[in-house]
């Protein structure tokens, strides 16, 4: 089946919302790992959870590989440690890619081990995450990747959050594409169209969409 990119931008927004992995402060702010402040947070990890919604949303990811890749340009699947693992199996299954994991380190003890799994040198293999905020962690798991022989041009996640100029850059430093199913914009849209929030909430995310780092609590 042929997903267009406005169908499943929008059809994985509704799915976020209604499994509630989409997160409005109503009081203290959230604090992402980088420190920042933000008063929206995205829990991706919660779509293991319903069975439907993770088999769509994995649907719609091989939708947009296929699309935008071919059939033929990946010879494997690495998931980041630790929330693009799952989701990492998951594709490499539907694609019948082998499937490796990233750490954020080397383990201090056994083999030393940075990647886990059978990588062949030259190995052309998609980066899994489970969503691109600012696109720190990234340039690690790209270069552990590349530092063990395989060829990293392609990155995937969920969710993008689309607000941040550090994650274009990050990427374009990179040398990598990301591949994204929906970002905060989508979600806005369709929290606006079914009054899932009311206005005065959706009016604040909104502000803090448009300028993060301005945004103050």
């Amino acid at each position: 089946m042929t997903y267009d990119q406005a169908t499943i931008s929008r059809l994985t927004a509704e799915a976020l919302l209604e499994i509630e992995a989409v997160l409005f402060a109503r009081g203290e702010p959230f604090t992402f790992t980088s420190g920042r402040k933000s008063p929206v947070y995205v829990d991706i990890r919660k779509v293991n959870s319903f069975p439907r919604v993770r088999s769509t949303l994995m649907d719609f990811a091989v939708a947009t590989l296929q699309r935008d890749l071919g059939f033929e340009r990946l010879d494997g699947v690495a998931g980041g440690e630790t929330a693009g693992i799952s989701y990492a199996a998951l594709i490499a299954d539907r694609l019948g890619l082998p499937m490796q994991y990233v750490r954020k380190e080397a383990k201090g003890f056994g083999r030393m081990a940075q990647i886990e799994g059978h990588l062949r040198d030259g190995a052309r293999t998609l980066l899994v995450e489970d969503l691109q905020s600012e696109g720190s962690s990234k340039e690690r798991f790209v270069k552990a990747l590349r530092d063990a022989g395989a060829v990293v041009s392609d990155t995937f996640v969920i969710f993008h959050y689309g607000i941040f100029p550090e994650s274009i850059a990050t990427n374009e430093r990179l040398g990598v594409k990301l591949h994204a199913l929906a970002t905060w914009w989508d979600v806005l849209a369709v929290a606006r169209e079914k009054r899932i929030f009311d206005d005065s909430e959706l009016d604040a995310v909104e502000r803090f969409l448009r300028d993060p780092h301005g945004w103050r609590p």
